[in-house]
C-alpha cells in the first residue's frame, strides 16, 4: 500500500498510469530589493550641547543688559530737561526762547509750558521768549494756569514775552495770549472764539431703547445729579448750570482780555467782541484783538527792537523722547483701543466746561 501511494505521489503518474506532457517547473519564491546598508549616526558629543547652550545664554544675557542701558540712559536723560533745538542762528550771549502750544490745552500742556518757561529762567542769556501758539483752546483750568505762567514770568524776570499764532489761537488759546505783551498772527490764523462751551453726552435714548437698560440713581440732595447723562436737562437745571459754571467762566475770559488789552479795548468793546465769534488775520486787527499780523521772523524782530539788540540766536525747547514713553504711548493706544472702562465711561458722562472752539 505504501509502495503504491507513494507511486502515485510522484510528479507525472496517476492510478491510471503515466501521463505524458512536460512536468511543472516550480516557480522560484519572489527576492525582496536588497535594504541599503544602515548609516549609523555619529554621536554627538555632551560637550558640544553643554557649549551651544552657554553660548546661546550669554547673547541673551548680553542683549539684556545693552538694552537695560539704553533705557537706563534715556529714563535719565528725559528727567534731565529740555534740549535745545537752534531755529535761527546767532551770538549764544543773546538768545530768544520760542515757547510752544500745540493742540488742544489740558493739564499736561500747562505742564509742558511750566517746564520750557523755567528752562527760559534759567538761562541768563535769555533776552526773550515768543509764546508760539497753535492751538483751538481746551480746558479752562489749564488754560488759566497758562495764563498766570506767562504773567508772572514776565513780572519775575522782567523779560517781553510775544505772541506769535501760527494756524490758530482760539478760545483757550487766545486767553494764553492774553498774557502777552504784544500779539503777532499769520495772516490766515484763526483766532477770538471768546466764550464758553460746555457739552456732555446723554444716553437716555440708547440704554432705554436699544439696550433695554434702566439705569437707576439714589441721591440725597436735589441738585446731586444735575446734569445726568440718563436725561435730557430740565430748563431748571441748565439755568443752574449757566448760573454756577459757564457765567463765571465767562466772566473771567472777559476780564483777563480786558486786562490783556487794555491799552486799546474797553470793557463795551471786549463784550462785543466775547459772543464767541472768530476772526481771521487782518480782520482780528482791525477789532484790535491783535497788533499785527506776520510770520515768526517778525516777532523775533519783535523781540529784537524791545530788548534793543540786533543779533540774537532762536532757540526752541524740545523735550527728549524716551523709551518709556513710547511704552506708555503703546500702553494707551492698546487701553483705549481695546477696553472701555469705568473711568472711560464716567468721562463720557461728565460734562465739560471749556474754553475751546468747536470748529477745530
Amino acid at each position: 500500500m505504501d509502495s503504491e501511494r507513494n507511486d502515485y505521489s510522484q510528479p507525472g503518474r496517476s492510478p491510471d498510469g503515466p501521463k505524458s506532457g512536460p512536468e511543472p517547473v516550480p516557480v522560484p519564491p519572489r527576492a525582496n530589493p536588497p535594504y541599503p546598508p544602515f548609516a549609523q549616526r555619529p554621536r554627538t558629543s555632551g560637550w558640544r550641547i553643554l557649549w551651544g547652550v552657554l553660548f546661546g545664554l550669554s547673547v541673551l544675557a548680553n542683549v539684556g543688559l545693552f538694552l537695560l542701558l539704553i533705557v537706563v540712559v534715556f529714563v535719565l536723560s528725559g528727567g534731565a530737561g529740555y534740549g535745545e533745538a537752534v531755529l535761527r542762528e546767532g551770538p549764544r550771549s543773546s538768545r530768544i526762547a520760542v515757547v510752544n502750544i500745540d493742540g488742544v490745552i489740558d493739564e499736561s500742556q500747562a505742564d509742558e509750558v511750566y517746564r520750557q518757561l523755567k528752562a527760559a529762567r534759567e538761562d541768563g542769556a535769555v533776552k526773550g521768549v515768543i509764546l508760539r501758539v497753535n492751538s483751538p483752546g481746551g480746558t479752562i483750568s489749564a488754560s488759566d494756569r497758562i495764563y498766570r505762567e506767562i504773567v508772572n514770568f514776565r513780572n519775575e524776570q522782567g523779560l517781553p514775552v510775544i505772541a506769535f499764532m501760527q494756524g490758530m489761537a482760539a478760545s483757550g488759546g487766545y486767553y494764553a495770549c492774553a498774557a502777552c505783551d504784544e500779539i503777532l498772527a499769520e495772516p490766515t490764523a484763526i483766532t477770538g472764539s471768546i466764550g464758553v462751551i460746555m457739552s456732555h453726552f446723554v444716553f437716555q435714548e440708547l440704554l432705554e431703547n436699544k439696550l433695554g437698560i434702566q439705569p437707576v440713581y439714589v441721591t440725597k440732595g436735589q441738585k446731586k445729579d444735575w446734569p445726568s447723562s440718563f436725561r435730557k436737562p430740565s430748563d431748571e437745571e441748565l439755568a443752574y448750570l449757566d448760573e454756577r459754571l459757564l457765567e463765571p467762566a465767562y466772566q473771567r475770559f472777559i476780564r483777563v482780555v480786558k486786562e490783556g488789552r487794555s491799552k486799546v479795548l474797553g470793557d463795551e468793546e471786549v463784550r462785543k467782541l466775547a459772543d464767541g465769534s472768530i476772526f481771521v488775520g487782518e480782520e482780528a486787527v482791525k477789532v484790535e484783538l491783535i497788533d499785527k499780523t506776520g510770520y515768526l521772523d517778525d516777532a523775533i524782530a519783535t523781540v529784537k527792537t524791545r530788548v534793543g539788540i540786533d543779533k540774537a540766536q532762536v532757540i526752541e525747547y524740545r523735550k527728549p523722547l524716551s523709551v518709556m514713553d513710547l511704552l506708555m504711548t503703546q500702553g494707551r493706544a492698546k487701553t483705549s483701543l481695546l477696553h472701555l472702562d469705568s473711568a472711560k465711561l464716567f468721562e463720557l458722562g461728565t460734562p465739560q466746561v471749556l474754553y475751546l472752539w468747536h470748529g477745530y
